[in-house]
């Protein structure tokens, strides 16, 4: 049994560098599995299945499972930018759209604000989108868009 132990520490070892809720850090095994956790081994569980189950990327970049998103929305928007590229140009180019609607939703923008983002976006799809577009380029676009409109620079940071 303290073989067991000592290797489920031993293999969480890299999960107790992430804590962000609690000494089992962030991750299914904290905030699903084991939320109550109390007890030396309840830690130890929570941690192994944190590290083991791969959530812990997912929890940090999009900051769910009891974890800090890493550099917070900008970082989930570039992320959404980079699989949703052409979809987004092509619901930029007009304006709406579900994948542009679920940008503005990834960014934080409140419902009173997502007409002004949507123009804001439109505006400058030129700026945001050519052949050779990156999502990082994009991205950078779109917040030089936002930081120029009034009411979208709240969301900037």
């Amino acid at each position: 049994m303290k073989k067991i132990i000592a290797g489920a520490i031993l293999a969480s070892a890299s999960s107790f560098a992430f804590a962000a809720s609690g000494p089992a850090g962030c991750g299914l095994g904290s905030t699903v599995i084991f939320p109550d956790a109390d007890k030396w081994y309840q830690h130890v569980m929570a941690a192994t299945t944190n590290g083991t189950s791969g959530n812990q990327t997912f929890g940090m970049t999009s900051g769910t499972l009891g974890c800090e998103a890493a550099n917070g929305p900008l970082k989930s928007a570039q992320i959404f930018i980079d699989e949703n590229m052409d979809q987004l140009a092509a619901d930029i180019a007009v304006g709406q759209g579900e994948t542009l609607a679920a940008l503005a939703e990834v960014m934080g923008v409140q419902t009173q604000d997502t007409a002004a983002f949507n123009r804001a976006m439109q505006s400058n799809f030129d700026a945001m989108f050519s052949a050779d577009a990156t999502s990082a380029a994009t991205l950078e676009a779109m917040t030089s868009a936002m930081a120029a409109d009034i009411n979208l620079q709240k969301y900037l940071g």
